[in-house]
């Protein structure tokens, strides 16, 4: 068996997320650079070893002074936590195109295993004779177990900003012999 190394592709992927704002709607936002890679036996994706990481500075939610107190020690500490890193510990079939992935994520000094579904959309060779694979990645965490404390609460009770992280992630994948 030979290993093969699949590279993101950072201009065809998204990596958001979102989080419940003061209990009544939803805000979204993206890291906007990041990279990865899936190290493959042959052409089974089952059993990929994944690595991910993002620039916390690059955290964008379309509102400037909201990406700032991201960036801040309320939240990524980006001056002092630039990456935070997610590496696999398994990846298996489930059902269909049904996988799951299992993981550590590191947020500013926090590891913590994490579980998330992903989806496979398929497999192409793409015009410039590259394979391309694109996955859609699903999950949550909780934000205050990897220190990312704001804690602002409503006058009528509830929190601004909820503890409860939803991750999805669109991807693609290409491998260059």
């Amino acid at each position: 068996m030979s290993k093969k190394v699949w590279k993101i592709d950072p201009a065809h992927c998204e990596v958001r997320f979102r989080a419940r704002h003061m209990l009544v709607s939803n805000v979204t936002g993206q890291f906007d650079r990041f990279d990865a890679t899936a190290e493959t036996e042959d052409d089974s994706i089952e059993n990929a070893h994944i690595t991910f990481t993002a620039e916390t500075a690059s955290v964008n939610t379309g509102v400037e002074q909201r990406n700032n107190h991201l960036r801040s020690d309320d939240f990524f500490n980006s001056e002092k936590y630039p990456v935070l890193t997610f590496r696999s510990t398994s990846f298996k079939k489930m059902k269909d195109d049904n996988y799951q992935l299992k993981g550590d994520l590191t947020i500013r000094d926090v590891t913590k295993p994490i579980e998330l579904a992903v989806e496979f959309g398929g497999e192409i060779k793409d015009p410039y004779g590259n394979q391309r694979r694109g996955f859609t990645v699903t999950g949550k965490i909780n934000r205050k177990e990897f220190g990312l404390k704001y804690n602002a609460l409503l006058e009528t009770g509830g929190a601004v900003v909820s503890d409860e992280i939803k991750v999805d992630c669109h991807v693609e994948f290409v491998y260059k012999d």
